[in-house]
């Protein structure tokens, strides 16, 4: 990790948690895996400190925890995700435009806490949206929850790891920390809540909506304290499913540039379809009958069956190779290239990049060498049509700012 980063993790941390989370940290990131004592021994700091602080970081999963073979727990900061703090705004944007107001808040509550249970974050968002209503209107608890369960049906939040239920009475030692464990099929499974409820509006710090003092309606609340229907079960954002949305968006904007809207709503929908059932990592995405995809267009967009055929030939026909055709069942069946179409844009702005610093010159050169990956000053010449000395100035250029390489050969 360069030192620009681990700088910028240390102000991430200290503007979000402070200066003893950000030692802690910085340290974490500097020396790698160290046990607890290591870390208050070297940092300086009381152990009680250091506890609090790791539970924060963990909370915020940029922290993991290891168990070593002699009981010896090694803790590990997590320096991506430290980095992808820098993104929460547009997680938080992204959450709005697909699913309003509502969507916005449970994502940004999720990443402003870590971790939290459903019932906490519906409660939370539809007081908070409760306070910007106008007066006598009050947001319900089961619209927060639809809207909570669409974005885990859409996987852009999920279950937390938990610790597994002993099922015998004498469970023995415990274990030095707790081993946490999830399976795929429970990760976005929602718990079945009835909450019944409306959001509430601030009150002043003495009294509350009924009027009652401050010290009675701690004691009534206290005495009448009901137990959390999902206590145990905790949710976080997922963000590699943002990740995945913001790859998606882009390779549609891609399409919509080369080709039309047409072909980039085609596109879409295609993505749309396999959003759930691809991984994230996945170098394709599962096959698509030209029928199913047909089905799945969106209301109002009128084009044929002969036409969406059409399409999907020209996509499959064209050179960048963002649509690849896998079969010919159900009138053909057709896959989205996702790495192919990741490096083509990566190529892309590459591309942009040396244009924008060198000049045009310059990306017909850089084009050319990435086409045909060798090539000597001469053949730079020739093929790029560019006299002796300007080719020569230019692979110079691009050389010294580590865009090309030079390769010397042996005779």
């Amino acid at each position: 990790m360069t030192q620009a980063e681990i700088k910028l993790c240390s102000l991430l941390l200290q503007e979000h948690f402070g200066e003893i989370v950000e030692k802690i940290g910085v340290h974490l990131i500097r020396t790698g895996s160290q046990p607890l004592r290591v870390i208050a021994h070297d940092t300086g700091t009381s152990l009680d400190q250091v506890k609090k602080a790791l539970c924060v970081l963990i909370q915020h999963n940029l922290v993991i925890y290891q168990v070593h073979k002699r009981g010896v727990v090694e803790y590990e900061a997590q320096c991506s995700r430290v980095l992808r703090m820098l993104r929460y705004p547009r997680y938080i944007y992204t959450a709005k435009t697909l699913y309003s107001d509502t969507g916005e808040l449970i994502v940004e509550e999720l990443l402003l806490n870590g971790k939290m249970t459903m019932s906490a974050v519906v409660k939370k968002v539809a007081d908070r949206l409760t306070e910007t209503m106008e007066d006598g209107k009050t947001m319900d608890y089961a619209e927060v929850s639809n809207t909570f369960m669409r974005l885990a049906d859409t996987h852009f939040v999920q279950r937390c790891p938990w610790v597994p239920a002993t099922e015998n009475s004498d469970p023995g030692p415990l274990p030095p920390a707790p081993i946490l464990v999830i399976s795929e099929k429970d990760m976005y499974l929602v718990p079945k809540l009835s909450l019944i409820g409306k959001g509430k509006r601030r009150r002043s710090s003495d009294e509350d909506a009924t009027g009652e003092p401050k010290a009675k309606r701690t004691k009534h609340s206290t005495d009448n304290k009901e137990p959390i229907p999902d206590d145990g079960i905790y949710w976080q954002a997922n963000l590699d499913r943002f990740h995945q949305h913001f790859r998606d968006q882009a390779i549609v904007s891609a399409v919509a540039n080369r080709m039309d809207q047409t072909s980039s709503e085609i596109v879409r929908t295609m993505l749309r379809m396999s959003e759930i059932t691809t991984p994230s990592a996945a170098p394709f995405t599962q096959p698509l009958s030209s029928n199913e995809i047909f089905r799945s267009l969106p209301v109002g967009y009128n084009i044929s069956k002969q036409v969406l055929d059409q399409y999907l030939t020209l996509l499959a026909d064209d050179p960048l190779e963002f649509v690849g055709k896998s079969g010919d069942s159900g009138g053909g069946m057709y896959v989205i290239n996702l790495h192919k179409a990741l490096g083509s844009l990566a190529t892309a702005t590459l591309e942009s990049v040396v244009q924008e610093r060198f000049g045009s010159r310059c990306a017909r050169i850089f084009r050319l060498v990435l086409q045909k990956k060798h090539l000597e000053q001469k053949q730079v010449e020739d093929l790029a049509m560019i006299p002796a000395k300007e080719a020569k100035d230019m692979l110079y250029k691009m050389l010294s700012g580590n865009f090309i390489s030079l390769q010397v050969g042996c005779q």
